[in-house]
């Protein structure tokens, strides 16, 4: 009979199927599974470990949800090959239902967005630039035009630091400014519409072209206070600010 592979021996007394995810998790942690490899089938797994096959089936959906496993059809179960964009779906639904702090997701956010600007003053090249300047001009636009551009404005702000997030050339620090961006939604929002209802559109595309202007250069040495000033935080603070 063939001898099952060491890491099945490491069931623990716990949930039945988070015991599972733990011992195929420690496995990848410890190279006895690699990216690529093939899993033993759920019977085997389930034989090997002592328990319910149904609780193996259940871990490897949980696994192939986080896109940590992925099964082919007729083929197997295997361990996937690089990152993939579900595995960081977890963190927001548990960011979100832990309701963090305003002073949390802004401190979240100011590191990864002057992180993420890191990367791009380091990485981005000339036809990037010209993006992200295409970006700058449909802000500048918006507040040029008739009535509430709130909106407008709005999608032209999250596709200027969308645009510097792929200017990073790093998917996973791209994806998780993306989280952080859509965590942040509502109060970034609430900054754009009450900067340009009280008259302080200008004051927010300062802000942009300061950033701009940082990549252009090439310049890291302020990078963070750049990221932060352009949150204007008193708005967010004292909303009533809007009406003034």
């Amino acid at each position: 009979m063939e001898q099952s592979p060491s890491y099945l021996k490491n069931l623990k007394k716990e949930s039945v199927v988070q015991s599972v995810i733990n011992v195929l998790t420690d496995a990848m942690r410890n190279k006895e599974l690699k990216p690529g490899d093939k899993i033993p089938p759920e019977p085997e797994l389930a034989a090997s470990l002592g328990i319910a096959r149904s609780s193996v089936r259940e871990a490897i959906k949980i696994l192939t949800y986080l896109g940590v496993l992925e099964s082919k059809r007729s083929e197997g179960t295997f361990v996937c090959n690089g990152f993939k964009e579900s595995m960081i779906d977890p963190m927001l639904y548990g960011i979100i239902l832990n309701q963090d702090s305003f002073e949390n997701l802004m401190e979240l956010r100011e590191m990864t967005e002057a992180g993420v600007m890191r990367l791009a003053i380091l990485k981005y090249d000339e036809a990037e630039m010209r993006v992200l300047e295409k970006r700058l001009d449909d802000m500048r636009a918006a507040l040029t035009r008739e009535g509430d551009t709130v909106d407008e404005f709005f999608r032209a702000d999250n596709a200027f630091h969308d645009q510097i997030s792929q200017m990073g050339k790093n998917p996973l620090a791209d994806k998780i400014g993306r989280v952080v961006r859509t965590l942040t939604h509502a109060m970034r929002y609430e900054t754009v519409s009450a900067m340009i209802h009280s008259g302080r559109g200008a004051e927010l595309l300062a802000a942009h072209e300061e950033l701009c202007g940082a990549l252009k250069n090439h310049d890291l040495s302020n990078v963070e206070k750049m990221v932060r000033d352009s949150y204007f935080g008193e708005i967010l603070q004292n909303p009533s600010s809007e009406n003034k």
